[in-house]
């Protein structure tokens, strides 16, 4: 399995988790086409009953790492279609997904939070969309927000921007489970086996069909919103900030 991502297998549940520590799990090119070949394990494993999404070290995931592309808009453009078919086709597994959130998920991190069917955290946890604060688009992961806590409640939250603490996370439906964070790991494994232990075939169905009405079927909303932030992120005021952020 790749070297970015840890993929490790206890009974019918299989765990994927972010391995760049050291960068606390910040999203590279290589990290994205790590996870989307470890999706692809899952897809072509019918045995695999439920996904437990996590990351390595002290964070699930701080965003995306723009540091290796700011000059290139074709990177930019690949690292950010590369993200949303890694969205689209956690959402699509015919399996549980359930994100284990400790630490921060920034950014891209927090829409992989997001797209699981269930997000579990911890209290101290730190969540949410600084994107427009850095003059970048949010819109890779708009549609996935609007899905998890409507879009009322996604429009505020992504024009002001900021993080918010786990606690905050979960009166706004943005994650579903609040636990202590030194029991983070045993509640979802716990949650994982009590998945797992439920119908394949009903499980699946009524995934696919969860998907069908809420409109995560649809390719165009995910990749129309990679290509607006790639637009974004090229242009001159994004430029600006982030050179200035990414200086420091």
């Amino acid at each position: 399995m790749a070297d970015l991502v840890r993929a490790t297998r206890t009974d019918d549940v299989f765990t994927l988790e972010l391995n760049r520590p050291d960068k606390r799990n910040a999203l590279s090119i290589e990290l994205i086409a790590d996870l989307n070949d470890a999706i692809g394990t899952i897809e072509n494993d019918g045995t695999i009953r439920v996904v437990i999404l996590g990351g390595l070290g002290k964070s699930f995931c701080s965003g995306m790492d723009l540091r290796g592309v700011l000059d290139d808009a074709q990177a930019m453009s690949g690292m950010l279609l590369g993200l949303s078919e890694a969205a689209r086709r956690l959402r699509r597994l015919p399996v549980p997904v359930i994100a284990r959130v400790q630490g921060a998920a920034i950014g891209g991190g927090c829409g992989l939070s997001v797209v699981a069917d269930i997000a579990l955290t911890h209290p101290e946890a730190r969540l949410g969309y600084p994107e427009v604060s850095l003059g970048v688009c949010p819109a890779v992961v708009a549609p996935w927000l609007i899905k998890k806590i409507g879009a009322g409640r996604a429009r505020s939250l992504l024009l002001t921007g900021g993080t918010m603490s786990g606690q905050q996370a979960l009166q706004l439906g943005m994650v579903d489970q609040l636990h202590p964070q030194e029991d983070l790991d045993s509640a979802a494994l716990h949650l994982a086996h009590e998945l797992a232990a439920g119908g394949q075939q009903a499980m699946a169905v009524t995934k696919q069909w969860l998907n069908e009405l809420d409109g995560s079927m649809d390719d165009d909303p995910s990749i129309t919103g990679a290509q607006l932030s790639a637009q974004v992120i090229a242009g001159s005021e994004a430029q600006e900030r982030l050179r200035s952020i990414l200086s420091q």
